[in-house]
């Protein structure tokens, strides 16, 4: 039997992930705060999944759900849960911002951490860890951060990747970058994208093809990889500006 550990599976991208694993015949354990979202998306899968609630913004959280899953052999680990919020850095509250670090940056560095130990005595095993273009950009006014936890798990991702490739080892680790999503990220945020986003199902579609093929950085969406691109080579600053405007926009 194959174990695929989604967190943040409660919606979004981290719910359509869930199903596209599950109908690739791998067995779900589902994790998130809310276990009534939990119950109904374990509902609609094809196979019985496992449903564990935890709050991964505590350390604590994060080790209980590692003991309760180490002896099931983990074969696909989805860090996807995260938040973000969005105002001046010095407006907005600062028990709310720690809590993001938490979740964003604190939970993936674990999770990943213990999940890897144990995928390569096994020398096998994909983790994919679900960032966002803000983490391939130098810095977003008014979103400062969200978009420094998602460089850092940009960051993560890809060294540890370079490590894994060095060593010669078939475990895979993958980091998915995507544009805006039409998921329920606008309303934990308090803001609304300025532009269209792609669909969650589409999202997941190109995660796990990316995943599974062993891309390390996934962009799923045309537009963004030409935004990422012009960002490598326009001067910081000008990009900085830019990003602040378009986070303007989601406030009005």
């Amino acid at each position: 039997m194959r174990y695929a550990l989604v967190t943040g599976a409660s919606s979004g991208i981290g719910a359509e992930i869930a199903k596209r694993l599950d109908s690739l015949g791998f067995t779900l354990i589902i994790t998130a705060r809310r276990a009534d979202r939990l119950e109904q998306l374990a509902a609609g899968l094809r196979n019985p999944a496992r449903i564990i609630t935890a709050d991964l913004s505590q350390r604590s959280e994060c080790l209980r759900l590692y003991e309760l899953t180490k002896d099931m052999h983990i074969s696909v680990l989805v860090n996807n849960a995260g938040f973000g919020m969005i105002g001046d850095f010095d407006d907005t509250d600062l028990e709310r911002e720690l809590s993001m670090l938490d979740v964003n940056c604190g939970a993936v560095h674990i999770l990943t951490k213990l999940y890897l130990k144990d995928m390569i005595k096994q020398d096998k095993g994909f983790i994919l860890n679900v960032g966002s273009s803000a983490g391939l950009m130098p810095g977003g006014p008014l979103m400062a951060g969200y978009y420094a936890s998602k460089a850092y798990v940009v960051s993560l991702t890809q060294s540890v990747a370079e490590e894994l490739r060095s060593r010669g080892s078939r475990v895979k680790i993958s980091v998915l970058c995507p544009g805006p999503v039409e998921t329920e990220f606008n309303d934990v945020a308090n803001c609304h994208f300025a532009v269209k986003g792609i669909s969650a199902d589409y999202c997941a579609e190109e995660a796990l093809k990316g995943l599974f093929s062993g891309k390390t950085v996934i962009v799923p969406d045309a537009g963004m990889k030409l935004t990422a691109a012009a960002v490598r080579v326009a001067p910081r600053r000008v990009v900085l500006k830019v990003a602040g405007k378009m986070q303007r926009k989601k406030l009005d």
